[in-house]
């Protein structure tokens, strides 16, 4: 009998890659809405809004096959108010998207040996109560084991129409979609899109974070980096300076 597999391996950031100018990309994977391990998902998020739960462990309820499917979490994870702990141990996932920004009472974060995930979206900070987390680190980008690099993102778009935030290439903006700007919420207007890369600590780590900015305005407005870490607000691509690895 084949073992179903629950994972794909994830060799983008070996590490070599941190000794060579080669650029590192987005995993360009989008979600297959109509895979029965996304409507089993969808149907364990009402589950637990409907409940009231304060842990969230989803990936438990599925087969390995159906763990597999999943390469983000549905939007409606913003309805889950109420849970405390969001427990993604060993994931598929290579994206998560922003609304995680509104469970509001989020205290405990484990995404743990989700080695595929390199990054977290900016609206993570909106999660003022969240203290604890774990984090397979050196898989993230620009971890102080090794630094690698960043994906390089695109200029800010012009607001001239030819980008629909509703439609995105996530191998290019991480995500198939932007609904709001991650720093004041307002929808992505006339003033385009402006991505940056900032790390900050959210929990217990230092997080690389995604920020979906509408303005040039939002992005001056963001905090101060972590320490030891770059100490700007970037756009990435292998020629960014990093401090010095740690490992």
């Amino acid at each position: 009998m084949t073992q179903e597999i629950s994972t794909d391996t994830c060799s983008c950031l070996g590490r070599q890659r941190a000794r060579t100018t080669r650029p590192v990309r987005f995993h360009a994977e989008r979600q297959d809405t109509s895979a029965p391990g996304w409507r089993h998902l969808l149907a364990l998020v009402e589950e637990a809004a409907a409940d009231g739960r304060e842990e969230f462990r989803p990936l438990a309820a599925l087969t390995p096959g159906q763990r597999r499917q999943i390469v983000t979490l549905p939007p409606s994870i913003a309805k889950l108010t109420e849970v405390r702990h969001l427990n993604l141990y060993g994931s598929n996932l290579v994206r998560i998207p922003p609304e995680i920004g509104e469970m509001t009472s989020l205290r405990q974060f484990t995404p743990y040996t989700s080695y595929r995930l390199h990054w977290f979206p900016y609206e993570l900070t909106r999660c003022a109560n969240l203290r604890g987390s774990t984090v397979s680190t050196r898989a993230l980008y620009g971890n102080v084991k090794y630094r690698p690099p960043f994906p390089l993102l695109p200029p800010p778009s012009a607001g001239d129409g030819e980008l629909d935030p509703g439609q995105l290439d996530p191998g290019i903006r991480g995500g198939e979609a932007v609904r709001g700007c991650s720093v004041c919420r307002q929808p992505i207007g006339q003033a385009g899109l402006h991505q940056v890369w900032i790390s900050l600590r959210v929990g217990a780590d230092v997080l690389p974070l995604l920020v979906n900015a509408c303005s040039a305005e939002c992005v001056a407005a963001l905090p101060t980096p972590a320490r030891d870490h770059v100490g700007v607000p970037h756009t990435g691509g292998p020629d960014l300076r990093q401090p010095p690895a740690d490992g």
